[in-house]
């Protein structure tokens, strides 16, 4: 198992409109193979950065999520809230 750490900054006073877009996010990767559950958490104190951490069962299945025309679709009304590129962070276990 795998934890993918993205940040994102959100442009100010679209907060809302992320939120909706990163809810149907969420409701799409539900499906694909390898996933194994994600939170999205707001930095305390900066309502315009996220960290989401999602669980995939290894490397393949992130690529094939992060690779599908389905996120693809998602992405599109993402990052134009973004006031940057997303971080994106790969994490395994270290035993």
């Amino acid at each position: 198992m795998i934890k993918i750490l993205i940040e994102r900054r959100i442009m100010p006073g679209l907060e809302a409109e992320y939120e909706a877009v990163a809810r149907e996010a969420m409701r799409q990767v539900l499906g694909a193979p390898g996933f194994g559950g994600g939170e999205s958490l707001t930095e305390q104190g900066h309502d315009d950065r996220r960290l989401v951490i999602t669980k995939w069962r290894d490397l393949n299945a992130w690529k094939a999520w992060r690779d599908s025309e389905q996120r693809g679709r998602v992405m599109q009304d993402l990052y134009p809230l973004l006031t940057e590129e997303e971080h994106v962070r790969i994490f395994a276990p270290s035993y």
